[in-house]
Order: structure tokens, then sequence, then C-alpha cells
């Protein structure tokens, strides 16, 4: 069962929104913007460099998403999870496909990346 409300799961799988990944390593935060895809509970996204190894020494994460018109905030859902870093080839190039079809980006695009699989904590959300 998800411990995310109906309504945060319609807003996360609404559309191609860029959501934004903070990690910690050594009291050091480190936020930046991915491509993710959420289902069933979990936030899949691809990643590597900075992202990947932060998550791979402290895998306590949040991740926020906002959809914004002309300037004004429609709304915001923000999660805070455990990321997992899937060393296998085969489902992270099933993952990549699902998120870049997403965002209408070459299935194959970022073939460099590895999967990390969010369980999510806790979640809140606002509408304005």
């Amino acid at each position: 069962m998800s411990t995310i409300p109906r309504t945060a799961e319609r807003l996360l799988e609404s559309e191609p929104l860029m959501a934004h990944l903070a990690t910690s390593v050594e009291g050091r935060p480190h936020v930046a913007p991915v491509w993710y895809r959420y289902a069933d509970g979990c936030v899949e996204i691809v990643t590597t460099g900075r992202k990947l190894a932060n998550i791979r020494q402290n895998p306590r994460v949040a991740l926020s998403v906002q959809k914004d018109e002309a300037g004004q905030t429609q709304w915001m859902v923000t999660l805070l999870g455990t990321a997992t870093a899937v060393d296998d080839a085969t489902e992270t190039a099933s993952a990549r496909r699902r998120i870049n079809e997403k965002y209408d980006a070459d299935p194959d695009a970022h073939a460099d990346n590895t999967l990390v699989r969010i369980d999510i904590g806790s979640a809140s959300y606002q509408t304005y």
C-alpha cells in the first residue's frame, strides 16, 4: 500500500515535469534536476556522477516536483525516501526506456546512467 495520497500520485503521473533530487553526504547537501517516473509507490530515475555517488554513500533522499504556469505555482509534491542503485543492465535499460518515453526522448539516450529506485517513506503535496 502506497504512503502517497492518491491526489499526489495523480499529480506525479500527470505530465513530464522536471524533479529536483536532494542528496546529502557528510553534511553537504546536493540538489540536481532529474527526469523521473512514478509508479506503484516508487520513483525511478536514471543518473550518474555526483548524484549516484551520493546515493551509494547515503541512500536518504528528497524529491520535489512543481508545476508552474506563467510563473504561478499550480501544485507541488515533496517525497522523502530511500534510494537504491540497481546495478543490473537489463533493469536499467528498461527503466531508461520508460523514463525517456515519458519525456519524449530517444529510447537509448543516457545509456551510461544507472537505475535508482526510490522507495517513498513520506509525501506531502499542495495545490494552489
